[in-house]
């Protein structure tokens, strides 16, 4: 009996696999067809807006956090996580717009002055509020004027609706 159910069971696991093989290959199919294109400075601009609501908001709202055990207020590897994931955005989406659409270097000084605001802040705790105003701001104005150069261009590159 138990030799039975274990060929049985691996004949309904060997079935289960090969549909969920077979799911995920339709699901990616169906994404190639649809033309899935995301748009990085929207990203840029969503995450840091998380960033800021994060470091300005969380800590006047959640203050009892700590009484559960929970600490992702001034969790140092939260903070440079979030951090990260926006370099990581930005970096590509105005390598992006710069290489092919417009050439113009003033998102990308701006959105450098931001990130050094961010990281400074990090260094500073103590300015945290009067770094993190300015970086937010500069790196959301650069994402902004990424995007508005893009859609201007006349390039042909499906990212962007001309």
């Amino acid at each position: 009996m138990q030799i039975y159910n274990t060929k049985l069971m691996g004949k309904v696991n060997s079935n289960i696999k090969t549909h969920i093989n077979a799911t995920l290959l339709q699901f990616c199919l169906s994404l190639q067809t649809m033309k899935f294109k995301a748009n990085w400075d929207n990203l840029g601009i969503i995450t840091s807006l998380a960033c800021a609501i994060h470091c300005a908001i969380l800590p006047l709202m959640l203050t009892s956090l700590p009484l559960f055990g929970i600490n992702i207020i001034h969790n140092l590897y939260f903070e440079w996580l979030m951090i990260s994931i926006a370099f990581a955005v930005g970096i590509y989406a105005l390598y992006h717009g710069y290489i092919t659409h417009h050439r113009s270097s003033t998102p990308v000084w701006l959105f450098s002055v931001g990130m050094l605001f961010l990281i400074t802040k990090q260094v500073f705790p103590a300015y945290e509020l009067w770094l993190l105003i300015p970086a937010v701001v500069l790196i959301i104005s650069a994402h902004y004027m990424n995007y508005k150069l893009c859609r201007k261009s006349k390039c042909r590159s499906p990212h962007h609706a001309h």
